[in-house]
């Protein structure tokens, strides 16, 4: 099944900003841990999917306010194709990204920070031993600021980043703006996500967003189409709209859960150039996310 390739830097872009915007995570949400489940149910192209999220982030004050973060972020992805495909799904079955984040945070100003992140990633389907192909290096740079003890708390991020695994190789820009504009609202505006929140008393927090969601992996046993041509990767992009609860625990301890449903997705098969060369998944489908974590 082809497709346009007009197409696929679109569905690229969307991968992309949510892997950029991901490398400076922890200026936003600055979590220590996350723990975290997510589902999306069999739909009508007959696909399931499943993934489990760990991230451990270890700030580590070199200077004043400047800061050295050492962190990882481990996501397992299980794939249920259930239709009959012209060819074996066995390597489709799982799929593994591991992240090792390094950055550094330089506060130069009161409200300001620069940060600097460079994130060797393995992406795989770990059916072989390691591979070139598993291994890729993106970076991240941009600024942070912050202004808190104000009437209409903000936080503002503008960077660039560079991801390797994607058919548009080239820097790309970063935003993320979030004001708390009423004692229990703030809205957030970004790539990849743009959404409102209602605060409710202390410990309640309810909120809706608009989000990128996917993933690239490299397979390490290639795929060979009816037609010859062979397929060296797998990759999903999505966009999503939820609903969500958020309950603090204790002092920067929360669990949450969110709900929604795709506005638009997107799996297929790439060979070596990065071309989509057969669709996995292009419906629509309903997204379950829930978990714990521990902020700064």
């Amino acid at each position: 099944m082809k497709r346009k390739r007009v197409n696929n830097w679109k569905f690229s872009a969307c991968t992309v900003l949510l892997l950029l915007l991901s490398s400076v995570g922890f200026s936003q949400t600055p979590d220590i841990v996350r723990l975290e489940y997510m589902m999306m149910p069999k739909n009508n192209s007959d696909a399931e999917l499943s993934r489990m999220k760990l991230l451990i982030n270890v700030p580590i004050t070199v200077k004043d306010s400047n800061n050295l973060v050492i962190g990882a972020e481990y996501n397992r992805l299980a794939y249920n194709l259930q239709r009959e495909l012209p060819f074996s799904s066995a390597g489709l079955k799982q799929f593994h990204v591991l992240d090792l984040n390094m950055a550094y945070v330089w506060k130069f100003k009161p409200n300001w920070r620069f940060i600097g992140v460079v994130t060797p990633r393995l992406s795989s389907t770990l059916t072989n031993p390691l591979e070139n192909g598993d291994f890729s290096v993106n970076a991240t740079v941009g600024f942070l600021k912050e202004r808190k003890n104000i009437d209409k708390p903000t936080i503002m991020v503008l960077g660039i980043a560079y991801n390797s695994t994607v058919a548009l190789r080239i820097p790309l820009p970063i935003f993320y703006y979030e004001q708390r504009f009423h004692k229990n609202w703030s809205f957030v505006v970004g790539i990849p996500k743009t959404g409102m929140k209602y605060h409710l008393k202390e410990r309640h927090q309810f909120q809706t967003e608009f989000i990128f969601d996917g993933y690239y992996v490299n397979l390490q046993n290639n795929i060979v189409l009816p037609n010859t041509t062979s397929a060296s990767s797998v990759s999903s992009s999505a966009a999503l709209v939820t609903v969500g609860y958020q309950y603090k625990l204790a002092a920067n301890t929360f669990i949450y859960a969110y709900a929604g449903h795709t506005v638009f997705q997107d799996g297929v098969l790439r060979d070596d150039d990065r071309n989509d060369i057969f669709t996995l998944n292009d419906n629509p489908s309903f997204y379950f996310r829930t978990g714990f974590r521990i902020g700064l």
